[in-house]
């Protein structure tokens, strides 16, 4: 029987394990076209992710947006971050391999995710194939992030409990997920948020490659032993 600190690794995705931006920031500029609207950059399209897609588009249209204009606008987000969400879109460098390895290694592996969970699963399957069984997103039966239901859903599923798992995330609201499910929560600077303010929000450990994050894992793994 393995003697190590962790059993599973729970994952954000967006900013952890895929570099999703450039195709976020597509579909909330072609519905800022489609209603006229200020179109946004990537930088601020940055800051307004973390919270699901309905945060996102109230972030990305006009302050003052009326509620039905918004909600057309989120009607039309979902249609065209459906058909771009696969474009331009894929891993981090080092992403497959950090996964292959843990795999080999014993981990039990899961995504958790504020996006919609039909788009997370498609994601999860086109690159990460068999690696990752568990990919659980936003639906209406489970709390979004960073309430921990779909954390504690990830490890009910692999059969792990919160003393055995770790969070890995890049943003604010992974580190808040990871405090409310109870579980310890390492930082990732690749993403989007960088160093100082994964600090300013509490990170204690910080990953800056997939390869630190590697040793990091193994690191607790070995020191349990």
């Amino acid at each position: 029987m393995t003697n190590r600190r962790y059993d599973a690794v729970i994952f954000d995705l967006d900013g952890t394990l895929l570099d999703t931006l450039q195709d976020l920031t597509d579909s909330v500029n072609d519905t800022m076209r489609k209603h006229h609207m200020p179109l946004r950059t990537m930088e601020e399209v940055r800051g307004f992710v973390g919270n699901g897609i309905g945060k996102l588009v109230a972030r990305a249209v006009p302050p003052g947006t009326k509620a039905d204009k918004l909600a057309q606008c989120l009607s039309d987000f979902r249609l065209l971050y459906a058909k771009n969400m696969r474009r331009k879109t894929a891993p981090y460098p080092g992403i497959p391999e950090l996964l292959m390895r843990l795999g080999a290694d014993g981990f039990r592996l899961a995504v958790v995710s504020n996006k919609i969970d039909e788009a997370a699963k498609e994601l999860c399957r086109a690159f990460f194939q068999d690696m990752i069984p568990v990919t659980i997103g936003e639906s209406p039966d489970v709390a979004r992030k960073p309430a921990p239901d779909s954390v504690l859903c990830a490890l009910s599923e692999l059969d792990v409990s919160p003393s055995q798992a770790v969070y890995v995330g890049d943003s604010e609201v992974d580190l808040e997920t990871a405090k409310n499910a109870g579980l310890p929560c390492l930082s990732v600077t690749w993403g989007f948020r960088d160093a100082d303010f994964l600090r300013q929000y509490g990170a204690a450990a910080l990953a800056d490659t997939p390869s630190s994050l590697l040793e990091m894992l193994e690191k607790n793994q070995a020191e349990s032993k």
